[in-house]
Protein backbone atom coordinates (compact mmCIF):
# COMPACT_ATOMS: atom_id res chain seq x y z
CA UNK A 1 0.00 0.00 0.00
CA UNK A 2 3.05 2.37 0.86
CA UNK A 3 4.03 1.75 -2.74
CA UNK A 4 1.33 2.88 -4.41
CA UNK A 5 0.88 5.99 -2.59
CA UNK A 6 4.80 6.85 -2.53
CA UNK A 7 5.13 9.79 -4.95
CA UNK A 8 7.79 9.60 -7.78
CA UNK A 9 10.02 12.75 -8.77
CA UNK A 10 12.26 12.65 -10.98
CA UNK A 11 15.47 14.22 -11.54
CA UNK A 12 16.00 16.02 -14.21
CA UNK A 13 18.96 17.60 -13.66
CA UNK A 14 22.48 16.79 -15.44
CA UNK A 15 25.65 15.92 -13.33
CA UNK A 16 28.80 16.26 -14.94
CA UNK A 17 32.91 16.71 -13.88
CA UNK A 18 34.88 19.93 -14.46
CA UNK A 19 37.72 20.01 -15.51
CA UNK A 20 39.05 19.51 -11.83
CA UNK A 21 36.75 16.55 -11.66
CA UNK A 22 34.69 17.97 -9.26
CA UNK A 23 30.59 17.22 -10.05
CA UNK A 24 28.69 20.12 -10.93
CA UNK A 25 25.04 20.25 -11.61
CA UNK A 26 23.07 21.89 -14.37
CA UNK A 27 19.50 22.37 -15.12
CA UNK A 28 18.36 20.68 -18.26
CA UNK A 29 15.66 22.16 -19.15
CA UNK A 30 16.28 26.64 -19.43
CA UNK A 31 13.80 28.56 -17.40
CA UNK A 32 11.11 29.94 -18.68
CA UNK A 33 11.43 33.76 -20.48
CA UNK A 34 9.13 36.19 -18.50
CA UNK A 35 9.84 38.71 -20.24
CA UNK A 36 6.96 40.43 -22.20
CA UNK A 37 6.93 40.76 -26.13
CA UNK A 38 6.99 44.79 -25.56
CA UNK A 39 10.01 45.29 -23.22
CA UNK A 40 12.01 42.29 -25.80
CA UNK A 41 11.20 44.64 -28.64
CA UNK A 42 12.15 47.76 -26.69
CA UNK A 43 15.27 46.59 -25.47
CA UNK A 44 15.96 45.27 -29.60
CA UNK A 45 14.92 48.96 -30.59
CA UNK A 46 17.52 49.91 -28.04
CA UNK A 47 20.59 47.62 -29.20
CA UNK A 48 19.61 49.09 -32.60
CA UNK A 49 19.62 52.60 -31.82
CA UNK A 50 22.58 52.02 -30.12
CA UNK A 51 24.82 50.39 -32.77
CA UNK A 52 23.52 53.37 -35.46
CA UNK A 53 24.84 56.38 -32.77
CA UNK A 54 28.07 54.15 -33.26
CA UNK A 55 28.17 53.75 -36.79
CA UNK A 56 27.36 57.35 -36.74
CA UNK A 57 30.32 58.47 -34.57
CA UNK A 58 33.00 56.43 -36.67
CA UNK A 59 31.62 58.09 -39.55
CA UNK A 60 31.84 61.46 -37.87
CA UNK A 61 35.46 60.35 -36.32
CA UNK A 62 36.47 59.23 -39.94
CA UNK A 63 35.10 62.84 -42.11
CA UNK A 64 36.49 64.89 -39.12
CA UNK A 65 40.12 63.19 -39.46
CA UNK A 66 39.34 63.94 -43.31
CA UNK A 67 38.59 67.74 -42.55
CA UNK A 68 41.44 67.96 -40.69
CA UNK A 69 44.51 66.40 -43.25
CA UNK A 70 42.52 68.67 -45.68
CA UNK A 71 42.99 71.65 -43.93
CA UNK A 72 46.74 70.81 -43.11
CA UNK A 73 47.41 70.41 -46.70
CA UNK A 74 45.77 73.78 -47.56
CA UNK A 75 47.57 75.35 -44.86
CA UNK A 76 50.95 73.99 -46.13
CA UNK A 77 50.29 74.86 -49.76
CA UNK A 78 49.27 78.61 -48.68
CA UNK A 79 52.54 78.70 -46.55
CA UNK A 80 54.66 77.23 -49.81
CA UNK A 81 53.21 79.36 -52.33
CA UNK A 82 53.63 82.48 -49.67
CA UNK A 83 56.82 81.47 -49.02
CA UNK A 84 57.83 81.23 -52.89
CA UNK A 85 56.65 84.84 -53.29
CA UNK A 86 58.85 86.21 -50.63
CA UNK A 87 61.71 84.66 -52.27
CA UNK A 88 60.90 86.04 -55.68
CA UNK A 89 59.94 89.23 -54.54
CA UNK A 90 63.63 89.77 -52.48
CA UNK A 91 65.21 88.24 -55.49
CA UNK A 92 63.34 91.32 -57.90
CA UNK A 93 64.77 93.11 -55.25
CA UNK A 94 68.58 92.10 -55.20
CA UNK A 95 68.38 91.65 -59.02
CA UNK A 96 68.07 95.60 -59.04
CA UNK A 97 70.48 95.92 -56.56
CA UNK A 98 72.64 94.58 -58.82
CA UNK A 99 73.19 97.64 -61.23
CA UNK A 100 74.40 99.87 -58.06
CA UNK A 101 77.24 97.30 -57.07
CA UNK A 102 78.16 97.48 -60.64
CA UNK A 103 78.25 101.29 -60.07
CA UNK A 104 79.89 101.14 -57.01
CA UNK A 105 82.92 98.95 -58.31
CA UNK A 106 83.23 101.14 -61.08
CA UNK A 107 83.17 104.65 -58.94
CA UNK A 108 86.12 102.90 -56.85
CA UNK A 109 87.87 101.86 -59.63
CA UNK A 110 87.85 105.73 -61.14
CA UNK A 111 88.95 106.80 -57.70
CA UNK A 112 91.69 104.32 -57.59
CA UNK A 113 92.67 105.81 -61.18
CA UNK A 114 93.16 109.08 -60.00
CA UNK A 115 90.08 110.50 -61.87
CA UNK A 116 88.93 113.75 -61.29
CA UNK A 117 86.98 114.79 -58.31
CA UNK A 118 83.87 115.68 -60.64
CA UNK A 119 83.82 112.61 -62.56
CA UNK A 120 84.11 110.62 -58.74
CA UNK A 121 81.32 113.01 -58.00
CA UNK A 122 79.43 112.40 -61.17
CA UNK A 123 79.22 108.41 -60.69
CA UNK A 124 78.34 108.67 -56.41
CA UNK A 125 75.31 111.07 -57.88
CA UNK A 126 74.49 108.23 -60.74
CA UNK A 127 75.08 105.44 -57.68
CA UNK A 128 72.15 107.03 -55.60
CA UNK A 129 69.67 107.56 -58.44
CA UNK A 130 69.89 104.01 -59.11
CA UNK A 131 69.36 102.98 -55.57
CA UNK A 132 66.64 105.60 -55.37
CA UNK A 133 64.84 104.36 -58.30
CA UNK A 134 65.38 100.01 -57.08
CA UNK A 135 63.62 101.62 -54.10
CA UNK A 136 61.00 103.44 -55.49
CA UNK A 137 60.39 100.19 -58.01
CA UNK A 138 60.17 97.75 -54.31
CA UNK A 139 57.50 100.31 -53.30
CA UNK A 140 59.67 102.17 -50.63
CA UNK A 141 58.70 105.98 -50.34
CA UNK A 142 60.93 108.36 -49.01
CA UNK A 143 59.61 110.48 -45.61
CA UNK A 144 59.38 114.32 -46.32
CA UNK A 145 60.56 116.52 -43.48
CA UNK A 146 62.32 119.51 -43.48
CA UNK A 147 59.70 122.09 -43.33
CA UNK A 148 56.95 119.60 -42.24
CA UNK A 149 55.02 119.98 -38.82
CA UNK A 150 56.83 117.29 -36.55
CA UNK A 151 54.98 113.68 -36.65
CA UNK A 152 56.22 111.69 -33.78
CA UNK A 153 54.71 108.23 -35.81
CA UNK A 154 57.19 109.58 -38.66
CA UNK A 155 60.24 111.67 -37.14
CA UNK A 156 62.94 111.02 -34.57
CA UNK A 157 64.11 114.59 -32.99
CA UNK A 158 67.40 114.05 -32.39
CA UNK A 159 68.00 117.91 -31.84
CA UNK A 160 66.02 121.12 -31.58
CA UNK A 161 66.96 125.05 -32.91
CA UNK A 162 65.71 128.33 -31.94
CA UNK A 163 63.92 129.74 -35.41
CA UNK A 164 60.92 132.57 -35.65
CA UNK A 165 57.51 131.98 -34.99
CA UNK A 166 57.07 130.42 -38.49
CA UNK A 167 58.89 127.18 -38.33
CA UNK A 168 57.90 126.54 -34.46
CA UNK A 169 57.20 122.93 -34.21
CA UNK A 170 58.39 122.04 -37.83
CA UNK A 171 61.29 120.58 -38.72
CA UNK A 172 64.56 122.58 -40.07
CA UNK A 173 66.49 120.10 -40.37
CA UNK A 174 66.96 116.41 -41.41
CA UNK A 175 70.44 114.50 -40.56
CA UNK A 176 69.06 110.86 -41.82
CA UNK A 177 66.43 110.30 -44.58
CA UNK A 178 63.59 108.01 -43.21
CA UNK A 179 62.13 105.26 -45.36
CA UNK A 180 58.09 103.51 -45.83
CA UNK A 181 56.47 101.14 -47.68
CA UNK A 182 53.05 101.78 -47.75
CA UNK A 183 51.16 101.82 -44.76
CA UNK A 184 54.12 100.68 -42.81
CA UNK A 185 57.15 102.66 -41.35
CA UNK A 186 60.85 101.05 -42.40
CA UNK A 187 62.36 103.75 -40.61
CA UNK A 188 61.46 107.13 -39.09
CA UNK A 189 63.65 110.33 -40.27
CA UNK A 190 66.13 111.90 -37.73
CA UNK A 191 65.44 115.31 -37.55
CA UNK A 192 65.88 118.59 -36.30
CA UNK A 193 63.03 120.28 -34.98
CA UNK A 194 62.47 123.76 -35.01
CA UNK A 195 61.63 125.88 -31.51
CA UNK A 196 60.53 129.60 -31.30
CA UNK A 197 61.22 132.01 -28.56
CA UNK A 198 58.37 133.22 -26.47
CA UNK A 199 58.48 136.37 -28.22
CA UNK A 200 58.71 135.05 -31.41
CA UNK A 201 55.62 132.69 -30.38
CA UNK A 202 53.60 136.07 -29.05
CA UNK A 203 54.56 137.76 -32.59
CA UNK A 204 53.24 135.52 -34.66
CA UNK A 205 50.34 135.05 -32.63
CA UNK A 206 50.18 138.72 -32.79
CA UNK A 207 50.33 138.63 -36.98
CA UNK A 208 48.04 135.74 -37.28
Amino acid sequence: MEKENELRVTDRRRVYLDDEGAERVSAESEQPNLKPSYVEELETRTKAAERQVLEVQARFDQLRQQLQRETDETRQRLNRSADERATAEKAQFIAALLPVMDDLTRAVNAASADTSRDAILEGIRSIATSFQAALTNAGVEPIESVGEPFDPELHEAVDTGVTGGEMDGKVIAEYSRGFRMGDRLLRPARVKVGRASEQAREATDYTN
